[in-house]
């Protein structure tokens, strides 16, 4: 009995053989796949000829085992007979499938061929059928990972033109821009109430403070809707990393809005774009939690590779939202452009869109400039091009010191761009009276400009966030006041005119701004009440001071003087501490005697600037210079019952950015699943 089932395997095998082994003609021979795989459902390619007996055996009892037919869909299990209205997959393994059965299988990850196990180099992928005007035509790339990756990605498309974003209905022809609230306010203070009428002042200073108003959550459009690119590293550092990245990269996708698109581009040894410009609801934001719960690390770091990507789907977008930015998140230097390029050689490979400092005319670009939001995590990341990125586009300049608080650093910074209520702001200063000069306007990286002989300047204040408060000084040269023959002395003398101009949230209206006007009293002689100096111009007096003070000693500590620069930190200390705003208690002094402190403990030794030092003093001067929040350190949680002057645990945290990161921490002490 034994040797005749024998016998009768024998043969069924050997027909087997001989069917598969069988030549065709020689004209239907195709080559082997290349290296740089197509999509593809063309003629199917021969099957190989068999070399080893042993390796087809193999093959043939996974093919028995999955109950395959070269007529039969080996996973639908029926007809692969042509003519019946389904498209035919035919793999580089010889396998055929129909189409739509095989790619509802790559579509989850696997990779493999269902009969032979074999992995693939080409692979079917269908196109989305909800994201409007996508190019299905056109040279179309796919993207495998490696097939041993824990979550291994969806197979991704990446066209020649990124002009695949989903198109989202315009927000602004929704509600009359009149019957939206856009109105900023300017308010203004002097340094002293009165100034001798036989005294000249040299450098007088003026505050102008400019408030937003907050979000109007009973409105449909409250806000201007927000394109953003998440850039982000998974180079193989990160791979202990990735379950906080995903969870914090989640976190934006679930509170950004209906009218808000998000894409993403990751980048190791080169960069690839992953997700589209979506918008964040319904099937974009399923879409885009799969695509980030399928991330892997492997490879070098590729910075500028990134940055590249992620400017050209801005820049090649066919539809733009009101406000666009570039999240960059990385834990490591530049592996592949900065090891052989000192750091200004390596500047200049970004974009001008991103770095006007690259553009060669050395003329300002009518190009628009992608604020660029970068989060440097770790001990290893290069936070001085993290800094120079940001600082050159107009964004902030994160110290991710520990990566569990990265998704409230994701938070501040989306709570912040969630929420732009006046774009394009400028503040207007103009002499009120005649000898009154304006010296100098600092005003951080905001753009600032004095012309007409000192008579008049310009501040760019840029988009500014719900309930954003951003102070500025103007310092003046005031002269004497002196008394005109026949004429009655006026006692208050005019010193300046503020007033500014906005662009609607939603559109690109331009709305004036109501100022103010800043006058004073030229008495002949002053009271002891006209001595006493604006607490509010002297706090800021400090923020000035004190920030100025941080970046010069962050200079002698690159050159080595540790040393020196502890001391200049004493002095400005002591000074600091000696002002009447920080002894009435400011808050604002208490913060920064608070830095001051510690800037001098990061730079106790080479090894501990090095190590955070370096990250800390540069994240600090990021948000000083642009009177921004940025994140360094621990987050703190915050006390929901705290007073309103002490609502922020971060400096220039507005009350969005405080929600959102109590949404995070909230969300981060709930059970999960």
């Amino acid at each position: 009995m034994a040797s005749n089932a024998w016998r009768k395997l024998k043969k069924s095998l050997k027909s087997k053989l001989s069917f598969l082994s069988t030549p065709r003609s020689p004209t239907n021979h195709t080559t082997a796949p290349t290296e740089n795989p197509r999509l593809t459902t063309a003629t199917p390619p021969l099957l190989p000829t068999i070399s080893s007996s042993s390796s087809f055996s193999s093959r043939l009892s996974r093919s028995f085992s999955l109950h395959s037919s070269p007529k039969k869909c080996a996973i639908c299990l029926t007809s692969l007979k042509k003519g019946q209205g389904q498209a035919i997959f035919y793999a580089e393994c010889s396998h055929a499938f129909h189409f739509n059965c095989i790619a509802d299988n790559v579509k989850h990850g696997n990779l493999r061929c269902p009969v032979c196990r074999s992995k693939w180099k080409d692979v079917p992928f269908q196109a989305p059928k909800n994201v409007p005007g996508f190019q299905r035509s056109g040279s179309v790339h796919a993207y495998a990972p490696p097939y041993n990756a824990p979550n291994a990605s969806p197979v991704h498309i990446e066209p020649d033109h990124f002009s695949d974003d989903e198109l989202v209905p315009d927000v602004s022809q929704g509600q009359p821009s009149s019957s939206r609230p856009h109105a900023i306010t300017v308010k203004t203070l002097s340094e002293y109430p009165a100034v001798s009428a036989s005294e000249s002042f040299s450098k007088f200073g003026v505050l102008v403070r400019v408030l937003t108003p907050p979000l109007d959550n009973t409105l449909p459009h409250h806000r201007a809707p927000i394109d953003i690119v998440n850039v982000l590293d998974v180079s193989g550092s990160m791979a202990s990393k990735l379950i906080l990245l995903k969870r914090a990269v989640n976190f934006i996708i679930q509170n950004l809005g209906p009218s808000d698109r998000l894409s993403i581009v990751t980048f190791s040894s080169s960069a690839r774009r992953i997700l589209p410009l979506r918008t964040m609801s319904g099937s974009g934001r399923e879409e885009a939690i799969s695509v980030v719960n399928s991330l892997s690390a492997t490879g070098g770091t590729n910075i500028v590779a990134g940055l590249r990507k992620g400017v050209r789907i801005l820049e090649e977008r066919r539809q733009h939202n009101s406000v666009a930015s570039i999240i960059l998140l990385s834990d490591g230097c530049d592996t592949q452009s900065h090891n052989t390029l000192n750091r200004l050689e390596y500047l200049k490979l970004l974009p001008t869109s991103i770095f006007p400092s690259n553009n060669a005319s050395g003329e300002e670009s009518r190009q628009p400039t992608f604020p660029i939001h970068t989060f440097g995590f770790g001990l290893d990341h290069d936070s001085a091009a993290m800094h120079s990125i940001s600082d050159e586009s107009g964004g902030t300049f994160s110290f991710i010191e520990s990566i569990d608080i990265l998704q409230d650093a994701f938070a501040r910074c989306i709570g912040g761009l969630t929420s732009i209520v006046a774009r394009d702001v400028q503040l207007k200063v103009r002499s009120a009276s005649p000898g009154v000069q304006i010296l100098s306007t600092p005003s951080g990286r905001h753009k600032n400009k004095i012309f007409d002989q000192g008579h008049q300047a310009t501040i760019d204040i840029g988009d500014l966030y719900a309930e954003e408060e951003k102070d500025f000084l103007v310092f003046l040269s005031i002269p004497v006041f002196p008394a005109v023959d026949g004429e009655e002395r006026l006692e208050n003398m005019p010193l300046v005119d503020v007033s500014g101009f906005q662009k609607d949230s939603l559109s690109t209206d331009t709305v004036q701004v109501e100022g103010e006007r800043v006058e004073i009293r030229r008495p002949q002689f002053l009271s002891p009440i006209d001595r006493v100096p604006c607490l509010e111009i002297d706090r800021q007096r400090n923020r000035l001071l004190v920030t100025e003070t941080i970046a010069k000693t962050q200079r002698m500590a690159e050159m080595g003087n540790l040393k020196g620069a502890q001391a200049l930190l004493a002095e400005q200390l002591s000074t600091l501490l000696s002002t009447a705003s920080s002894q009435a208690g400011d808050d604002l002094c208490n913060r920064l005697e608070a830095e001051l402190k510690e800037t001098r403990k990061r730079m106790e030794t080479r090894e501990l600037y090095e190590r955070s030092g370096r990250a800390y003093v540069l994240s600090g001067m990021s948000s000083h210079s642009w009177q921004r929040a940025a994140t360094r350190g621990p987050s703190m949680p915050i006390s929901p019952g705290r007073n309103s002057d002490m609502r922020t645990t971060t400096s220039y945290e507005t009350p969005s950015m405080t929600t959102m990161v109590t949404k995070s921490q909230n969300l981060n002490l709930a059970p999960r699943e």
